[in-house]
């Protein structure tokens, strides 16, 4: 492995600028990229060419990147870990010792560290470990390149930081080094000074927490730590410490008391003193290091922090906030006075509608409020109480308004709602609740989608703080049944409210109560009102009500049987509305009153099993009918409500009608087959008559209209030219078991892989026998976008002997041919007309008409077959002209629901010259693939 590594010179390198493509090629999929290759190959090359002096450097640093991205990928055991820092520590001492070298040099100490935490090698007896801690502190410690004009400083920067990176993975190894830290911190007059410090930070916070662990500790042994400058600790590497999780103080290790701490606290104070020279992300670091060290020293008060309150409460800065509430939650009244919070309690109210501030950080400043230990005691269960400092006159300026943005009105009203809770103010409700109402207006008026979201979530919050108030609850009540009443589509976000207010409010009656006044709505409308778009909502909703055993079924029942007998919906036979009836009725079976409305619901079920027109329906309604007639109300629930989770011996007991009956409990069961037995295979179009697309007259032409915009008109009517329909032989997937060799009632289903068709309709087939002919079935496809793309397809069929079976079908591939179209114009228009449209087209779709449109050219060799058996194989269906000499053609392919692809096709001499315009710069690529692919083909079958 070794030689491997360090490179094998009989092999050929691979070549240094093909490792932009290859690095790239790796950070976007390590797995995808190591398919063809191996981790050993890969870091072998790797650090071949690293070697390399022929490679630049900025592509040696681009070569790093996966080292220190996926080190775990490239070195995935200790000893190539080991192997891998030996190597990049040899490139990094050949490298040349010069500003420009600066940066490839920052970037192998960073690898080397990566690799070294990653691969758990940071050992006492690791030569490579040792040398290269050895050498990072040596570069921290050089300071001589102030006669360069700073140039090195970058390098020095990074050895601290991979130094801090090594001190925090294994906890003590730097608390033999505090006084020289400590020094080269003093002396730095640089901006590398705020990296010296967080260095020294680290080192102190986790010397702090080594000595707190020790059996004994002697007065001195802090005055001790403080001062030495030694070697390093290598015995922190044998068993890395945990630092706890400062949460309260009865968790935190602590010092014995009778510590002599006077040379820490000076050191503290002092950095705390120049904490406000730092930068605040660097500040926030700091003071959370001396937040802990404070915090497991007890001789040592955190008044010591008290001189930088007023500066940390006055900040924007998110980062010294995090020090704050930090400090806050550690050290509660010792530090904080009960003035200290009410003035930090208010500064967050301000901050939270700071109108320089982004929406995330007005966000946290009120979750901060929120959960403000001081103003939501924790209770003896764990729970918050409501707001004890926050009241509704603080909380006032954070009054939700309509021209909040969603998160901001939700955060507020929350907030608001409990301040107003706790003050039982009935005037603050009326106002909340005239702010819902403002956001129902919004609504109403046909408001976005994310308004109406942010109604039902404030509508939620409302109701979970107000639920006692009948006034404005029964108020709301009303308000939501009108807004249904208006906006039918809203039906997912009242069934979703119901059952979120439900969940959260276990005795409340509200839920069902919304749920009555939504039944009356619905079962009172008259006929004329319920059109086929809005049926399904109001089904979806009573099928929910079906579920609430304090609402009466039997206005549901009745609606429902009015609805089939007064109207078409059965002899249509539409399965959506036929399954959506079914499933309320199916709730019903479920329902503890179900004897109230026995009778009515039999008739429902007894008269869709002899009217419905669809096959489905009608085995569904007579299997409920079935099930309602002969099963006791326990063994009907048992049936409907089968779990995943019982015994089988349990599901063969309550899915079958009669005891011990498992021949029909089988029967009731969709079997999965083990191999799919079923395929689609694509028809061709041979045999389709070519029509005659000979050279027209004059008299043809028809000058005096505009064929453009009568062609155009056509597509007022949405649905005109907007479907493809393939044609397929269903037939048997090769040698199949004799079981599946009469299968019946086939209902082949389809899912898309992305969005770019509306959802394909399932389909059909009576019966299929082994030994006859295919049955032919047509898949009808309506583009949104006329992309390739793949189908998945399955199918349920049932076999002679009555069982039901699944079955998976090969994916199945659309292609861009498999959608062009001819061009759709009246039948009746003549040979010169379709010529004057394409040339109509053809100037309509150019670049300067139009931004989307796009024009390419093509050339291909015709070889021995002659141009015009290459358009005639390919394009006779959508040949709008042609021309005998000099030879050339012109193509209209049309793309549903309206995109064009035109195409003037000329032989120059050995060569034929495609000129291709469109309308859709996207269908590009795959014109031109399409015409390398036939062209290709064509080329190939003359050989």
């Amino acid at each position: 492995m070794i030689a491997s590594l360090q490179g094998d010179s009989a092999m050929a390198a691979p070549n240094p600028e093909g490792w932009p493509q290859r690095v790239a090629a790796f950070s976007c999929s390590p797995s995808h990229f190591l398919s063809s290759t191996t981790p050993e190959d890969f870091l072998s090359d790797l650090l071949q060419d690293l070697k390399d002096d022929k490679v630049s450097e900025s592509t040696k640093v681009l070569m790093l990147g996966p080292l220190q991205e996926h080190p775990t990928i490239l070195c995935p055991s200790p000893q190539v870990g080991e192997q891998t820092a030996v190597a990049l520590l040899g490139i990094f001492s050949r490298t040349a010792h010069t500003p420009k070298s600066v940066n490839l040099k920052c970037h192998l100490m960073l690898s080397i560290t990566t690799v070294l935490i990653s691969t758990s090698f940071v050992k006492q007896g690791v030569k490579v470990a040792e040398g290269f801690l050895d050498l990072l502190f040596q570069t921290a410690q050089d300071t001589n390149d102030q006669k360069h004009g700073g140039m090195f400083r970058p390098l020095r920067a990074i050895a601290c930081d991979c130094l801090r990176e090594m001190e925090t993975c294994c906890p003590g190894l730097l608390s033999h080094k505090l006084e020289a830290l400590y020094s080269l911190k003093q002396q730095e007059m640089t901006p590398l000074h705020q990296a010296y410090t967080l260095l020294y930070g680290v080192a102190l916070r986790n010397a702090v927490h080594c000595l707190t662990l020790q059996k004994e500790v002697m007065d001195g042994d802090l005055k001790k730590l403080l001062a030495s400058n030694e070697g390093f600790a290598w015995k922190a590497t044998e068993k890395p410490l945990e630092l706890v999780q400062l949460t309260t103080m009865s968790q935190i290790p602590v010092l014995p008391s009778n510590v002599e701490t006077k040379e820490l606290k000076s050191v503290v104070s002092l950095l705390l003193e120049e904490c406000y020279l730092l930068t605040p992300v660097t500040q926030a670091a700091l003071l959370r290091e001396l937040t802990q060290v404070v915090s497991m020293v007890q001789s040592l008060s955190p008044a010591i922090f008290k001189s930088q309150l007023l500066r940390l409460f006055g900040t924007v800065e998110i980062s010294l906030l995090h020090s704050t509430l930090q400090m806050k939650g550690t050290f509660t009244d010792s530090l904080f006075t009960a003035e200290d919070e009410n003035f930090l309690l208010k500064r967050l109210v301000g901050m939270a509608q700071h109108p320089l501030l982004s929406t995330p950080q007005k966000l946290f400043y009120i979750e901060c409020i929120l959960h403000f230990p001081e103003n939501r005691p924790i209770s003896s269960n764990g729970e918050e109480s409501l707001p004890v400092l926050v009241t509704p006159r603080m909380a006032a300026s954070l009054f939700p308004t309509v021209f909040n943005d969603s998160s901001t009105m939700l955060s507020r009203l929350n907030i608001l709602s409990l301040a107003y809770l706790e003050a039982d103010e009935e005037e603050g409700i009326g106002y909340i609740f005239d702010h819902l109402m403002a956001l129902h207006k919004i609504v109403d008026h046909h408001g976005t989608r994310e308004m109406t979201t942010t109604f039902f979530r404030a509508v939620y919050i409302f109701m979970q703080n107000f639920y006692l108030n009948e006034k404005y609850t029964r108020d709301l009540i009303e308000s939501l049944s009108e807004l249904y009443r208006s906006h039918y589509t809203l039906a997912p976000n009242l069934i979703n409210l119901v059952d979120s207010t439900q969940k959260l409010l276990e005795d409340s009656s509200w839920p069902t109560d919304l749920l009555k006044a939504l039944q009356m709505l619905i079962v009172e409308l008259p006929l004329q009102q319920l059109v086929h778009q809005s049926l399904q909502w109001h089904l979806k909703v009573l099928g929910r009500v079906a579920k609430e055993e304090q609402a009466s079924q039997r206005s549901t029942v009745r609606f429902l049987l009015n609805l089939l007998i007064n109207s078409s919906l059965c002899g249509l036979g539409d399965w959506r509305i036929g399954n959506a009836v079914l499933s309320v009725c199916r709730n019903l079976l479920q329902h503890p009153n179900l004897d109230q409305v026995f009778i009515e619901l039999a008739d429902l079920l007894q008269f869709m099993m002899h009217s419905f027109e669809d096959v489905d329906i009608q085995d569904h309604a007579r299997f409920y009918y079935t099930l309602l007639t002969n099963l006791s109300k326990e063994k009907l629930s048992g049936v409907l409500n089968m779990g995943t989770g019982e015994s089988q011996a349990k599901i063969r007991s309550l899915s079958s009608i009669m005891a011990e009956s498992e021949e029909l409990s089988s029967s009731l069961t969709v079997h999965r087959t083990r191999q799919p037995v079923l395929k689609l295979v694509k028809l061709s179009e041979d045999g389709i008559s070519k029509p005659d697309h000979s050279s027209s007259g004059p008299e043809d032409s028809t000058p005096d209209v505009d064929l453009l915009k009568v062609y155009q008109n056509q597509f007022l009517n949405p649905e005109f030219a907007s479907v493809v329909i393939l044609k397929y032989h269903l037939t048997f997937a090769g040698e199949v078991d004799a079981l599946y060799h009469k299968l019946f009632c086939i209902c082949l289903h389809f899912e898309q892989t992305d969005s770019n068709y509306e959802r394909v309709s399932d389909v059909s087939v009576p019966c299929l026998i082994y030994d006859r002919k295919p049955c032919v079935v047509s898949l009808t496809l309506k583009p949104w976008r006329p992309y390739p793309t793949v189908l998945h397809a399955s199918a349920i069929f049932t076999t002679e002997d009555g069982l039901s079976w699944h079955t998976q079908l090969d994916p199945i591939p659309i292609g861009f041919p498999d959608l062009f179209l001819p061009l759709p114009v009246p039948v009746h228009w003549s040979q010169g007309s379709r010529e004057q449209l394409f040339h109509q087209l053809w100037k309509s779709l150019c670049p300067e008409e139009s931004s989307q449109s796009a024009t390419s050219l093509f050339c291909f060799e015709v070889g021995e077959r002659s141009l015009r058996e290459v358009i005639e194989s390919s394009f006779h269906k959508y040949l709008v002209s042609k021309q005998l000499n000099p030879e050339s053609y012109k193509v209209l392919l049309f793309l549903p629901p309206q995109f064009y692809v035109l195409l003037k096709i000329k032989n120059s001499e050995d060569a034929a010259i495609v000129s291709i315009i469109t309308d859709n710069w996207k269908l590009l690529p795959f014109i031109n693939s399409y015409i390398k692919c036939i062209t290709d083909y064509s080329a190939d079958r003359t050989q």
